[in-house]
């Protein structure tokens, strides 16, 4: 009979976890700046609209080049078959992957230059990554999962 209450501390622990690590902050407006700060951003906190604006953003890189240049409109046909469909992609592995190519555990001799110096640009921090993997994976594209979904 000690099983149910020690599944409702953790149930209540676990909780006030998640919630101390919550988002303090409101998310910025359309249009306004994300602030930098010590707040935690996941990879399911993008928005999906705000990833639409950067990833049209010829002013991203310092190439002059969007991501839709390369990856097709809303990620779904890459100019170059060997470039990867972003279109419906799971959003935590968009999320990472550039975080990776930003913070140099990824290398690509395209795609790090463009993240990286998007970074350092100042406009591509995690809130940014976020937004941008939630565009891309609310994409219709041709990827599907094991069960053809």
């Amino acid at each position: 009979m000690m099983k149910r209450p020690l599944a409702i501390a953790l149930t209540i622990a676990i909780s006030l976890v998640l919630a101390a690590c919550s988002k303090s902050e409101a998310p910025a407006a359309e249009g306004e700046p994300h602030k930098a700060g010590h707040q935690h951003i996941d990879a399911y906190d993008g928005d999906a609209a705000r990833g639409a604006l950067i990833a049209v953003d010829k002013k991203l890189s310092t190439t002059g080049q969007a991501c839709v240049d390369c990856h097709g409109a809303g990620g779904a046909k890459p100019i170059d078959p060997t470039y990867p469909v972003l279109a419906g992609q799971y959003q935590d592995y968009l999320f990472h992957t550039i975080q990776q190519y930003r913070d140099g555990g990824r290398d690509h001799a395209l795609m790090a230059v463009q993240i990286k110096g998007a970074a350092e640009a100042g406009k591509l921090d995690d809130q940014g990554i976020a937004d941008l993997a939630a565009y891309f994976a609310s994409q219709a594209g041709p990827l599907g999962d094991l069960h053809n979904r």
